[in-house]
C-alpha cells in the first residue's frame, strides 16, 4: 500500500483557496472570491486552488453513489428501512420530491461549477506570472474532474447542465448526446497537459489525474453514444502504454492494501492517518455495511443495511463457477443462505459460502437484507486501533483499469478496429485474475456478462450499460418492471423552482 497525498495540506490550504459557491445557479451573487487573503504570484497558491477542485470531488455524499447504482440487476435498496424513496427508486417508481434526488442534482451540479471556478482563479495565477505549463495542467485536471462529474449526471438525469463558465447566461441545458460529445473534446484539451503516468506513479499528487485518466472519461463518454471506434482507441491507448497492471488479489484491492493500486485509475482517498483518534477524512460507508455483524474486533460498528446483492447476480456468479469475485462482492448471512437455497438449482451451494468473511467477521441475520455488499466491506481487522466506524480508512475505487480493458473488448466485438491487441486477449486478462478459464472469438454478449461478473455493485455500471444497449428484460426481474421511460429520473421539483435555466429547458422538452 503507498502513502496518499498529504490531506493536513489540503486540509489547511481549502480555506484560502476554495472559492465558494454557496448560492444556487439562478441567483445573481453566486462567487465570492476571496481576493484579498490570496497570493496569486505564489505557485503553492495555484496548487491550493488545484486542491479545491479535488476536495469538491472526494466529497461525495453517502446518498449520490447508491442512488446511482440502485436500479441495476446487481443490486437492491433493501427491504425495510426510513428510505422509502431509494427503495422506490430501484423499482422505477420515481418521486421528483423525493431529497435524495434533489441532494444528488444540487450537490454534484454545484460541484462542477465550484471546480469550474477553480478553472477561472487558476487563470489569475497565471496572468499573475506563474509557470504557465503548471497551470495547464491544473486546468486539465480539472477538466477531467467536472467531466466525469457530468457524465455521471447525465447518465443519472439525462439532460443536464453544461458548465465551463461561471457566467450564468453562458450555462445551459444540452441533450446527453450532445454533453458525451462535449465531454469527449474536453478530454481531448486536457490530455496533452496532463502528466503521462498512472495516477498512482504521480510524485506531486498521488493519485491524482493524469492523461490516462481523461483517456479513460473520453471513452466512457463515446461508449454512452455508441462511438465504439473512438471507444478503442482511447482505451488502446491505456492499454499500450503498459502504464497499469491487474492488481493480483481481487479481494484485497477493495481494502487497505488496494489502496492506489496501479489497477486504479481514478478512486477517492481517504485516511485517518494512522491513528486512534483526531483527524479523519472518511466516507459513510456505513450505508452499506450489514445491520448486524459480530465483528473480530468486538469494538467495530455495523452499517445501516442498504444496498443489497440481488439473488439473480449471486445465481449468475454461482452459474459461472465464480469464487473470489463472487466472495469479494457479496457479504452472505445464514438467511440469505437458506433462501438461496429454496431454489432447487442452488439447494447445495460450494462449502466457501458462509457468513463468516475470511478474516473472521460474522454476518449475522438482519430483517433489512439478505445480503450485504463485499466491495464496500473493510474487515474490522484492517480498521486502525482506536477506530470503530465502518470501513473508515477505506478508498472509494472509482474506475479501475479492468474497465478500460472491457470496454476495449465491446468496441473491438461491436465493429471498431483494435490498436493493443485482440478482444480475447483483452478479457482473458480480466479472467485470468479471476481463476476462470480462456475465451476463444469472444462475443458482445460475453464482454457484458463479464462486466456483469466483475463490476457488481460499483457505480452504476450494469444498469448504464444496460440501458445503453436498451436491455430491458434484464433490468426487468424479481417482480420489476422496466421500459425505457424510466430510464432518467425525472429533474427534483426544488431544482426547477429555483433554476430559470432547467425550468425553461424541461417546460421547452414537454412543450415538444
Amino acid at each position: 500500500m503507498k502513502n496518499i497525498f498529504n490531506f493536513r495540506i489540503i486540509l489547511f490550504i481549502l480555506p484560502v483557496f476554495l472559492f465558494t459557491c454557496e448560492d444556487k445557479l439562478d441567483d445573481e451573487q453566486e462567487l465570492v472570491v476571496l481576493s484579498d487573503e490570496i497570493d496569486y504570484t505564489s505557485e503553492e497558491g495555484a496548487f491550493g486552488a488545484l486542491i479545491g477542485a479535488y476536495e469538491k470531488f472526494q466529497s461525495v455524499g453517502w446518498e449520490q453513489i447508491p442512488l446511482l447504482s440502485v436500479r441495476g440487476d446487481d443490486v437492491n435498496a433493501g427491504g425495510l428501512g426510513d428510505q422509502q424513496g431509494f427503495a422506490d427508486t430501484d423499482n422505477f417508481i420515481y418521486d421528483n420530491s423525493y431529497w435524495m434526488y434533489n441532494s444528488l442534482f444540487e450537490n454534484w451540479s454545484q460541484d462542477i461549477l465550484q471546480i469550474t471556478s477553480q478553472i477561472k482563479s487558476l487563470e489569475e495565477f497565471r496572468a499573475a506570472g506563474v509557470n504557465s505549463a503548471l497551470i495547464d495542467q491544473y486546468v486539465a485536471e480539472c477538466k477531467v474532474l467536472r467531466g466525469f462529474i457530468t457524465l455521471e449526471l447525465s447518465r443519472l438525469f439525462g439532460d443536464v447542465y453544461k458548465i465551463e463558465t461561471t457566467d450564468q447566461t453562458q450555462i445551459e441545458v444540452l441533450p446527453k448526446d450532445e454533453l458525451m460529445v462535449w465531454i469527449s473534446n474536453q478530454m481531448d484539451e486536457a490530455i496533452p497537459d496532463l502528466l503521462d503516468v498512472a495516477p498512482s506513479q504521480r510524485t506531486d499528487l498521488p493519485g491524482g489525474i493524469t492523461s490516462y485518466t481523461a483517456l479513460t472519461v473520453k471513452a466512457m463518454a463515446n461508449l454512452e453514444v455508441g462511438n465504439y471506434q473512438n471507444v478503442a482507441d482511447a482505451t488502446g491507448e491505456i492499454i499500450n502504454s503498459n502504464a497499469f497492471q491487474l492488481y493480483d488479489d481481487f479481494y484485497h484491492l477493495f481494502k487497505t492494501d488496494g489502496k492506489l493500486a496501479n489497477e486504479n485509475i481514478l478512486e477517492i482517498q481517504y485516511s485517518d492517518f494512522g491513528q486512534a483518534s483526531g483527524e479523519n477524512v472518511s466516507h459513510l460507508f456505513a450505508f452499506y455495511g450489514p445491520q448486524n455483524w459480530s465483528a473480530a474486533v468486538p469494538e467495530a460498528t455495523s452499517g445501516w443495511g442498504f444496498y443489497e446483492p440481488s439473488f439473480k447476480y449471486i445465481k449468475f456468479m454461482l452459474d459461472r463457477g465464480e469464487t473470489v469475485r463472487l466472495e469479494t462482492s457479496v457479504l452472505f448471512t445464514d438467511r440469505g443462505i437458506a433462501e438461496l437455497q429454496t431454489d432447487p438449482d442452488y439447494a447445495t451451494l460450494p462449502s466457501w459460502i458462509s457468513n463468516t468473511t475470511r478474516d473472521g467477521d460474522v454476518i449475522n441475520d438482519y430483517s433489512r437484507a439478505f445480503f450485504a455488499s463485499g466491495k464496500h466491506y473493510l474487515p474490522s481487522i484492517e480498521l486502525t486501533p482506536g477506530r470503530t466506524s465502518y470501513g473508515t480508512n477505506k478508498n472509494f475505487t472509482v474506475i479501475r483499469y479492468s474497465e478500460v480493458l472491457l470496454m476495449y473488448a465491446e468496441a473491438l466485438t461491436r465493429g471498431a478496429n483494435g490498436i493493443a491487441g485482440t478482444a480475447d486477449n483483452a478479457v482473458n486478462e480480466v479472467r485470468n485474475r479471476a481463476g476462470l478459464d480462456n475465451l476463444s472469438g469472444v462475443s458482445s454478449e460475453q464482454v457484458m456478462d463479464e462486466k456483469f461478473a466483475e463490476f457488481g455493485m460499483e457505480w452504476g455500471i450494469r444498469y448504464y450499460d444496460m440501458l445503453r444497449l436498451e436491455q430491458t428484460d434484464e433490468l426487468s426481474y424479481d417482480g420489476r418492471t422496466f421500459t425505457m421511460q424510466k430510464a432518467y429520473l425525472p429533474y427534483p421539483q426544488a431544482q426547477l423552482d429555483q433554476s430559470y435555466i432547467l425550468n425553461d429547458y424541461y417546460q421547452s422538452q414537454q412543450n415538444n
